[in-house]
């Protein structure tokens, strides 16, 4: 095997062999692949694209790079990936709520990248939680309590991590088979026998137009299900907030309203969330309609929020989120509403403008060393359609200072536009079948 042969082949629009891409792949954990040559393999096939069966190729590679997990449960192991947006925290209600249904769910999960929140953020502005667990620990709270959302170890697909840095220097994140290969790598290793992916699409997602996510989600179903696990996946609405909160503490206190039963607190987030643990569950022999009304069930009784609270106790956060969240979670110490300028209907939502605000309050990060400020950030924002009169709040600011505060609340009117009348998207946009 050669690298320098392998490129050329992408170069020249030529298909390398299965063996190759995998050989490639095990090369980048190892370094026998430089970091020239693997910036001259992301660039080739930026511009070039590989073929259906390449990518999977490549995908199977990169997730057998390290170590694969192998599962011997009381049932099946499921776990779902969203592409990201904002106010998007459905893993925090999903990965519980098919725990309350007898699934195994060991998720491994991200941090925030650019405009969109990250799992791994909001669940660490729970105190004393970590999400940095080792592999006998994710095991055991996997077996133990049905679900775990942890990081990826330095033992997952380690040729994604190596490869993404490169992709992030060299200009070539956009393309759709290095962004299947480094999503579903990572995913699969995690020993899976169903996934559902949620690919967002409108303002507050990466895909903005629904050609472009409809190509990433048959993409990445196609790959998945090439590479061996059973894969479906949604096309969601991301031209408002799913939930109607962004930022980290703010967005657990709506998923923990929802796992307390309230599903009117969120009822976006919370229908997407039962949509997608019953397309799963489908994808692992049950019938989704029997499901969906199993996955409802185990919110409204409360039973989906034992999961949680048992997951979060064995990750070493608080004993009683259940029952006292709000004494837990921390809290700003600026908290103030943004009045409407004037009379309307909420129109039109920049949903990547808010979640740029939460960013530049300290609820991101604007360089990989910058710390999460969990308190800060948006509650109570309005859904597109809701009529407003001057002066009735549009959303909360819950910031760390009173300048701070003042910025985001401009940010948020230049954001949420209002106007005289709105046609309000689905919240399920397409279904991409395995």
């Amino acid at each position: 095997m050669d690298a320098r042969a392998i490129i050329a082949k992408v170069r020249r629009k030529q298909d390398p062999t299965s063996e190759e891409l995998n050989w490639f792949a095990n090369g980048l954990a190892t370094r026998a692949v430089s970091d020239a040559q693997a910036g001259a393999f992301a660039m080739a096939v930026c511009l070039n694209g590989l073929s259906d069966r390449g990518r999977v190729a490549l995908t199977a590679g990169m997730r057998d790079s390290g170590d694969v997990m192998k599962w011997d449960l009381g049932g099946p192991v499921l776990d779902k990936h969203s592409t990201g947006g904002v106010g998007d925290p459905v893993s925090l209600i999903l990965a519980p709520a098919l725990a309350a249904c007898d699934v195994f769910v060991p998720m491994v999960s991200g941090r925030g990248l650019g405009h969109t929140g990250g799992t791994l953020d909001k669940l660490e502005a729970i105190p004393g939680l970590s999400t940095t667990q080792t592999a006998a620990k994710f095991r055991k709270i996997t077996s133990d309590i049905g679900c775990a959302i942890v990081s990826a170890t330095s033992a997952i697909a380690p040729a994604d991590k190596r490869l993404y840095a490169i992709r992030d220097v060299t200009s070539t994140v956009e393309s759709v088979d290095l962004i299947c290969a480094s999503i579903l790598s990572k995913k699969l290793a995690a020993g899976l026998d169903g996934l559902v992916l949620d690919v967002k699409v409108g303002s507050g997602a990466f895909m903005k137009t629904i050609e472009d996510a409809q190509n990433l989600a048959r993409a990445l179903a196609s790959t998945a299900n090439g590479a061996g696990t059973p894969t479906a996946a949604y096309i969601s609405d991301m031209s408002q907030p799913l939930a109607p909160a962004l930022g980290n503490a703010t967005e657990v206190a709506v998923c923990l309203e929802v796992l307390s039963g309230n599903r009117a607190a969120a009822p976006r987030l919370h229908d997407l969330a039962v949509a997608l643990c019953a397309r799963v569950l489908a994808l692992s022999g049950q019938n989704e309609v029997e499901a969906e009304e199993r996955v409802t069930a185990a919110i409204s009784s409360g039973h989906a929020m034992v999961c949680f609270a048992a997951m979060v106790r064995a990750m070493g956060g608080p004993p009683d989120i259940a029952d006292d969240w709000h004494t837990h979670l921390p809290k700003a110490p600026v908290v103030g509403d943004v009045p409407a300028q004037k009379d309307g209907v909420i129109s039109a939502i920049d949903g990547e403008s808010l979640g740029l605000a939460v960013v530049r309050m300290g609820g991101g990060r604007q360089v990989e060393s910058d710390r999460i400020d969990p308190r800060v950030g948006l509650s109570d924002v309005a859904e597109l359609g809701t009529r407003v009169s001057r002066g009735d709040s549009i959303a909360t600011i819950h910031a760390k200072d009173e300048d701070s505060a003042q910025a985001a609340a401009q940010a948020v009117l230049q954001a949420v536009e209002i106007g005289e009348s709105v046609e309000i998207p689905d919240l399920i946009v397409d279904r991409i079948n395995p």
